[in-house]
């Protein structure tokens, strides 16, 4: 699966766990195709990758909820004359506030690009991946879709059911679907969301090199879920079995703004 020759499509990977996929499969000598809205960053991580490994590495800037720009990777990833063997579905964002307290236009935003983006640069990867039965589609979710945790969670929750779905569906065809639920990873997301985790200790911290050499080891072993640490797989163990209205309010507690008082 992860050998010379296999090409890799990224999305968000000029930077986290993009990135840090970018340089697991350039290790095993994949050639890559980068997907992110930096161009230069994009060239910075490509560069890199070319002095260590000496990876073929192609640059495709796109703002993935721009319609025509997403147009873009789907053809990219549906070219058959440029076959891709894998995709890795990355490309995301979170909001500080629940819910209730965000602008709607974000919360739409956030959804399709959790969502909509993933779902049409599958569908527009599969055929070709069915024609030559083999290759595989990463989706990266998270352990906040094992709970009620806002649209957020709710997204990852649809992205985690619909990889092991498609999972079975592309079983016959040699085709492999995995979903990656990392916990709270070292990377630029809570920074860029605006998230104060100054309160989390250091042991609830995953680096993304872990979650990625645990996804590469899950996806040789034809497993369904990828979640990296004895703390986050017990976490998912226990999410099976706790009441989930118990939780959802435990939950929603912790993400509610205080109240404003009024004069």
């Amino acid at each position: 699966m992860t050998t010379a020759g296999t090409t890799v499509l990224i999305t968000g990977a000029s930077a986290g766990l993009g990135a840090a996929f970018a340089r697991g499969f350039a290790a095993k000598g994949c050639d890559l195709v980068l997907v992110a809205r930096d161009k230069a960053r994009l060239e910075d991580v490509a560069r890199q990758l070319g002095r260590e490994y000496g990876t073929v590495c192609e640059v495709l800037p796109a703002d993935l909820l721009d319609p025509g720009d997403c147009a873009v990777v789907a053809e990219r990833l549906a070219d058959r004359s440029r076959p891709v063997d894998m995709l890795v579905n990355n490309a995301g964002f979170g909001l500080p506030a629940p819910f209730p307290y965000s602008p709607v236009e974000d919360e739409e935003r956030m959804l399709d690009l959790l969502v909509k983006v993933p779902l049409r640069l599958t569908h527009a990867v599969l055929p070709g991946l069915r024609e030559r039965r083999r290759g595989a589609v990463l989706n990266v979710s998270s352990v906040a879709g094992l709970l009620p945790t806002g649209t957020y969670g709710a997204a990852k929750a649809w992205i985690t059911a619909f990889s092991e779905s498609l999972r079975v569906d592309m079983e016959p065809y040699g085709v492999r679907v995995l979903a990656v639920v990392p916990g709270f990873t070292r990377t630029e997301f809570q920074e860029r969301a605006g998230m104060d985790v100054s309160a989390l200790r250091d042991a609830v911290w995953l680096e993304p090199e872990a979650v990625v050499a645990q996804a590469l080891k899950d996806l040789a072993l034809r497993r369904p879920v990828s979640i990296t640490g004895r703390r986050y797989q017990a976490y998912a163990l226990a999410a099976r079995h706790l009441p989930r209205a118990f939780v959802a309010r435990k939950m929603a507690r912790k993400r509610r703004p205080p109240v404003e008082r009024t004069a």
